[in-house]
């Protein structure tokens, strides 16, 4: 695999977001300092912006533009002319969802037959995730000397290799701009909690419905369920089904509309949650002696009293009565709507 450098870009004016995209925050981590940690073990990372001693606290070199307010080309072109390798990973400030595994990706189709490696999917193409190598620099030159500064242009100029998101690991999420507030205000990380309870106590009914009120709200949602024993999750007679059953240690199936994926080991909570991040909301069914945040469902007829750690529950849901030293709200078993509204004011409005 060829070395590459890595410039993020930082220069734009953020018109739309009306401040400094690069220094929003996901999670409590500037969108610049995200990508810097992220790229930092490619080797040779800086960044390139409007003006000498921006973004000083981030630890990296800084490229300052020579043309004011021309666009990412001017960046892309300083970047070109400043970067020690042949090679260059362009990146924008304002997508925090990049990883470094996209620029490797990336640098496995460079060969001698192109000069810029992009990413597309079904839209469009990433000019601004994207693999350039010196030889474009030229090219740049000249459309600035024209007047001419999208970057597709560049792309139609030079040898562009163009490499499908569809047929990779990395969704579309990875390439979002994050370019206005309405935007912003979507990121983040999805809300996890878990729905538990002692064994047919209705946690599923419970689940079943909540998804209802969370799709309702306009929230898109993911279900994880949590077995205490072995359990079959292919269909029998199955190509996939006679692939694990001959032994593979992973088996994936996918077509347009969903995809299945079967691996022969257990794949830890947070890597479960990680592949639904897209998400809004991720419940969990089960895990009742976990740290995650809980709604408790206590069925009278199964048990008369919560198993779950007080200190983890954001509601109980309950046909039963319950000691009156529960601190916790104690919501009816059929109060749906209650119980949805508990999970919102606790973990959406915190």
């Amino acid at each position: 695999m060829k070395k590459y450098s890595v410039a993020i870009l930082a220069g734009g004016k953020s018109t739309r977001m009306g401040q400094d995209k690069a220094l929003l925050k996901l999670n409590n981590e500037r969108f610049i300092d995200r990508l810097a940690r992220e790229f930092r073990p490619c080797g040779e990372v800086f960044l390139s912006a409007a003006h000498p001693g921006d973004y000083a606290d981030v630890g990296l070199h800084v490229v300052a533009d020579e043309h004011q307010e021309i666009g990412p080309i001017e960046g892309i072109r300083q970047a070109l002319i400043y970067a020690h390798k042949d090679y260059v990973f362009v990146c924008a400030a304002d997508m925090p969802f990049l990883k470094k595994e996209m620029a490797e990706y990336l640098a496995e189709f460079i060969s001698s037959d192109y000069d810029a490696y992009v990413f597309q999917d079904e839209k469009r193409c990433h000019p601004l995730c994207a693999i350039y190598h010196k030889s474009v620099l030229p090219v740049i030159e000249a459309q600035i000397a024209k007047g001419q500064y999208r970057l597709v242009d560049i792309l139609q100029a030079v040898r562009t290799k163009y490499v499908s998101l569809e047929y990779s690991c990395f969704d579309t999420k990875c390439v979002r701009n994050i370019n206005t507030r309405d935007e912003y205000r979507t990121i983040g990380e999805p809300v996890v909690f878990c729905v538990s309870g002692i064994k047919n106590s209705g946690k599923t009914y419970l689940i079943e419905k909540l998804i209802n009120e969370f799709i309702k709200d306009g929230r898109s949602v993911g279900v994880i369920k949590h077995d205490g024993h072995d359990f079959c999750c292919d269909i029998e007679g199955t190509d996939s089904y006679r692939f694990y059953q001959a032994g593979a240690d992973g088996v994936a199936v996918f077509s347009q509309y969903q995809s299945f994926v079967h691996k022969r080991r257990e794949l830890p909570v947070k890597e479960l949650i990680e592949e639904m991040r897209d998400l809004d909301v991720v419940i969990i069914e089960g895990l009742k002696d976990s740290a995650y945040p809980k709604v408790e469902v206590v069925r009278n007829e199964i048990s008369q009293k919560p198993v779950c750690d007080p200190k983890t529950l954001i509601c109980i849901a309950t046909d039963a009565k319950l000691p009156e030293e529960i601190e916790c709200p104690v919501l009816d078993i059929n109060d749906v709507h209650g119980v949805f509204c508990c999970i919102k004011d606790q973990l959406f409005n915190a």
